[in-house]
This record gives structure tokens, C-alpha cells and sequence, in this order.
């Protein structure tokens, strides 16, 4: 059997992964993604283009053109 998310489960579960992080080791970066992300009363992201972006990503997960290999960059 296969557990299927809809886009908008999926997204409250990419939501509260990042806040475990968040809540372990806060930083300004992850914190200024969650308050984007957060969703307001009508139940849209508080910054618009996170849903647009999301969508994307969504996209591209189900096409299986995901790159999740490590990539190190030189510092």
C-alpha cells in the first residue's frame, strides 16, 4: 500500500519538519522561511510566491527530476 499526501498535507508536513528543526537550532534563515510560509486566516502563505514555489517543487518531485544527491561547495 502506498500513503498518498495531498499537496496541502504535504506541505504542513514540510512545515513542521522545519519547525523541529527550528526549535532545535534557530537560525535567522530558517525562521524568516517558516514566517513565510506560515499561513495566514484565508489559509494562503504569508509570502505568496512560497505557494508558487511549492508548486514547483511538487512538480518536479512527481516528474522525478529531484537532485538529492550531497553537494559540497568549497567555503
Amino acid at each position: 500500500m502506498k500513503d498518498v499526501l495531498t499537496i496541502q498535507e504535504a506541505y504542513a508536513a514540510m512545515y513542521e519538519y522545519l519547525q523541529a528543526l527550528y526549535s532545535v537550532s534557530p537560525s535567522d534563515e530558517l525562521g524568516g522561511l517558516l514566517g513565510s510560509m506560515s499561513l495566514l486566516d484565508d489559509g494562503t502563505p504569508a509570502d505568496p510566491a512560497v505557494w508558487a514555489d511549492w508548486l514547483l517543487a511538487v512538480q518536479k518531485a512527481r516528474q522525478g527530476t529531484v537532485d538529492m544527491r550531497l553537494k559540497l561547495t568549497p567555503k
